[in-house]
């Protein structure tokens, strides 16, 4: 099994990078684009396995296990759990960068996040890719060209990915052993995104989640149901995200206390205080990015339905995103015009917007939220076309 195997729908990016790796276009620096959950990361790593193994991917030397395990020495990944890549660690990563490898291939630098990049970091990673070492490798990730700063992509190879279909993503699925029913729920609901996509298929309560989200849809019939739908919608992703952060803050706590001594010598000296103060208010922003990321994934789900409203309205037989959900996303087509439908989905991204990039508080911009998708189907006629 190669490195390759693992990519879902991406043969056409594969086949490029294939060719790279054996010399046939090979740059200093490049752009992976492509939309959530279609594996942006796991193709720049497997990129980078192929760049250090001699044949070119192959999936069993140490070359590529080291790679695709995160122990490779000359293979560093800039990723980040807060709302933005900061100026220190990209300078932290430039400075790395300029190292001969170990090895005698290359030195491989992934930054996950390029599209969080500020000005400040995006000036402190530029100056590498415009005068890279010679056998120094950037490889960059991002949703769109247009969310990573001009004068970076403008330096590197563009490559955009492919979002999977839903029956590669069943197929690969039930090739990990997951049930085909449950695999081909998964594999539609996720609508391509390989990563959310598992955790459909592994997990119920995920599943009881997104249930809850999308019945919302058909569910908001006076000004209570919307704000009682708004703090359900904003209870659910703040318990969803409080329980990952709460491990992970658990876990860096335990490290800060063994890196200071504080467990051995049952003291504190006093470099510990202003460390953990920082890692605190880094820990902040990892949880408000977390509860950012949980209730833009609820929104999507929530869009689903109204596309499926709308698809529904212009062709009855077209296969549902949410195919469970069929006779209620039937109801929804004939209660209004597809293009309330759309105005709907409008409002949703209005609010995503608002959270995202206007800091608006969650609860807040889910309550006018969901009056304004209940105010949508009012005065509508019933049995409404497109």
């Amino acid at each position: 099994m190669t490195v390759w195997d693992s990519l879902v729908g991406q043969q056409a990016a594969v086949e490029v990078l294939s060719r790279a790796a054996e010399g046939r276009g090979m740059t200093h620096a490049w752009l992976f684009t492509g939309p959530p959950g279609s594996g942006r990361s796991n193709v720049a790593l497997a990129f980078a396995a192929a760049l250090q193994c001699e044949r070119g991917g192959c999936g069993e030397c140490a070359a590529c296990r080291t790679t695709l395990a995160g122990s490779n020495p000359d293979v560093s990944v800039m990723r980040t759990e807060k709302l933005s890549l900061g100026v220190d660690d990209i300078r932290e990563l430039v400075r790395a960068s300029a190292l001969a490898p170990v090895g005698e291939r290359w030195q491989v630098m992934i930054v996950e996040d390029a599209d969080r990049l500020t000005d400040h970091s995006g000036n402190a990673l530029l100056k590498a890719i415009e005068e890279p070492t010679p056998r120094t490798v950037w490889l960059l990730c991002a949703p769109t060209v247009e969310d990573v700063l001009v004068t970076i992509r403008s330096r590197c190879r563009q490559l955009t990915l492919a979002t999977p279909t839903v029956p590669m993503v069943t197929e690969f699925l039930i090739a990990t052993g997951v049930e085909p029913s449950v695999a081909a729920y998964a594999a539609r609901a996720s609508q391509g995104h390989i990563g959310r996509a598992k955790a459909l298929a592994r997990d119920e309560e995920t599943r009881a989640r997104r249930r809850e989200v999308v019945q919302m849809a058909y569910r908001l019939r006076s000004l209570g149901d919307c704000m009682n739908a708004a703090a359900s919608f904003a209870d659910a992703t703040g318990e969803e995200a409080e329980a990952i952060t709460g491990v992970l803050d658990a876990r860096d706590k335990a490290e800060l206390d063994t890196a200071y001594g504080v467990v051995e010598r049952g003291r504190r000296p006093k470099e510990y205080a202003p460390a953990l103060a920082a890692m605190e208010r880094s820990n902040k922003l990892r949880a408000k990015r977390q509860r950012l990321d949980m209730v833009d994934r609820g929104l999507m789900d929530l869009v689903s339905v109204y596309r499926d409203a709308i698809a529904y309205s212009f062709d009855p037989r077209v296969e549902l995103v949410n195919e469970e959900l069929r006779q209620e996303v039937v109801e929804i087509a004939a209660q209004v015009p597809a293009a309330v439908n759309v105005r709907r989905i409008d409002t949703i991204f209005a609010a995503r917007e608002q959270m995202l990039e206007f800091n608006v508080p969650v609860a807040l911009a889910l309550e006018a939220m969901m009056v304004g998708l209940w105010q949508a189907g009012l005065s509508q006629p019933s049995g409404a076309h497109p």
